[in-house]
Order: structure tokens, then sequence, then C-alpha cells
């Protein structure tokens, strides 16, 4: 006699408990809604437990119209931007701070709202100076 040793799966093709009850197959009602539907009800103390920053607000974010927008530019498109002169104001060109980033090779006087601390010592070093302008 042929023994016959099916696995679990095709002993239970077709057979309407292959899911547990024939209830529990479609839907999420078996499991409480799908996904993270009924956190604020019926899964109340998962949340609690693994998720307690879920709900509620958190800081806060600043208008953007009360945020004051710096345009930058490097101390290597100065000398692109001086075309020959010794003073450069930036506010004439829109710009407020000066970055580090790049070379200078001309002595240029800079007049910015800002500066970062390695944009000076380069300009300084190529015997320009750093002029802070409100």
């Amino acid at each position: 006699m042929v023994i016959r040793r099916d696995g679990k799966r095709s002993q239970r093709r077709g057979h309407r408990t292959y899911h547990g009850s024939h209830k529990k197959w479609r839907g999420g009602g078996s499991r409480g809604g799908r996904g993270q539907a009924g956190m604020h009800k019926h899964k109340w103390s998962w949340v609690v437990k693994y998720d307690p920053g879920h709900f509620g607000k958190e800081g806060f974010k600043v208008p953007e119209a009360a945020q004051e927008k710096v345009r930058t530019i490097n101390v290597g498109q100065l000398e692109k931007l001086a075309q020959g002169k010794d003073t450069i104001n930036l506010k004439e060109h829109g710009y407020q701070k000066v970055l580090g980033s790049g070379k200078i090779g001309k002595a240029v006087t800079v007049e910015a709202k800002y500066f970062s601390k390695s944009a000076i010592k380069k300009l300084e070093a190529a015997g320009g100076k750093a002029v802070v302008a409100s």
C-alpha cells in the first residue's frame, strides 16, 4: 500500500477552515481593522505602550513671512563679482552672507551683513577686508 504524505498546505486546500474559521478569511473585522485603524479606540493600550507620541501636536512652525531668507555667496565667486573694483557692497547685488568655499587671489574689501569665520580668514589672507554692514 502506498503511503500518502501530503503536507499541511495541500491537505488544507479546498477546505473552508484553511484560514481558521470560515469567517476569518476576508475583511479586517477579525483583526480589529486594517493597519492603524482603531488606534484611538480599541487599540489604545498598544498606542500607550509602543507609540506614546502618536497623537497630538508638538512644537511650532515659524511662518515663512517671519523667516529671514539669507542669500549666500562664496569667496571664490567674489573676484568675478568685483570686476576690477576694490570694494564690493553685496547688498547691491542681493547677497547677505559670505561663505568660505573657493579661493580668492585679489585684495577686496567686502561689505555684507554676515560672514563665516573661514570667509574672513581667506579675505584677510588675500589682503582684503570683511566689513560688517547693517
